[in-house]
């Protein structure tokens, strides 16, 4: 049984990318929720995806009492409060990542019995072991887009009005640095985004061929 913020979560999470290891021909893994919509056509997304050098695990020191203030310090020595890192659940990484995660057995423990109560580790658990172990193969970033402006525990939800080919669009053209296997140039930011209620539904099939071009 998973519940939201418990560490369920990342049990649930390594369970997903184990069983999704069992098939050798996946070689990258995008974990995403059923509000998350995608932003480009499926060749779009399966060409940048495999043509990326670097995993996508948005990871930052958050110095506040949801970044740092999270932080215990029985988690010392194995994680430092400088090592501890905040970040997005919704992560992308290829297979040697992948297996890592899977394989951890030196952090995972450690939270597992300390990350509990408003610790949420699907918030710290991934930013920090990367940021401790492939930060050089890392991004920083995630590739779903959420609005957090409004503050609050959740991100803002998108229902039918709000969905317009300006909006799309303007997700669709945010750009950020991608470091791809024919050189680096600049790409699209986002893949996906979220949180888009059933509401929407409606008007995002009708833009998809307009401006997805599914």
């Amino acid at each position: 049984e998973v519940e939201w913020g418990k560490f369920s979560m990342i049990e649930a999470e390594r369970r997903l990318l184990a069983n999704a290891l069992l098939d050798f021909s996946n070689e990258r893994f995008v974990l995403m929720s059923e509000s998350c919509i995608p932003l480009f056509n499926f060749s779009t997304i399966y060409s940048y995806l495999m043509n990326s050098t670097q995993s996508h695990v948005m990871a930052y020191d958050a110095d506040s009492a949801a970044g740092r203030g999270r932080y215990s310090i029985h988690m010392s020595p194995v994680i430092t409060l400088q090592q501890w890192r905040k970040g997005s659940q919704w992560f992308e990484m290829d297979r040697e990542l992948a297996v890592e995660v899977v394989s951890d057995r030196t952090y995972f423990p450690v939270f597992q019995v300390l990350c509990k109560g408003s610790c949420y580790a699907d918030e710290h658990y991934l930013p920090t072991f990367v940021s401790i172990r492939f930060w050089e193969k890392n991004s920083n970033r995630s590739l779903t887009w959420v609005d957090w402006s409004k503050g609050g525990r959740h991100p803002t939800e998108y229902v039918r009005p709000e969905i317009t080919v300006e909006f799309l669009e303007n997700l669709r053209n945010q750009k950020c640095e991608y470091y791809g296997k024919f050189g680096n140039h600049t790409n699209a930011c986002f893949l996906f985004a979220r949180k888009f209620l059933p509401s929407s539904l409606t008007r995002l099939m009708r833009f998809a061929t307009r401006v997805m071009y599914i």
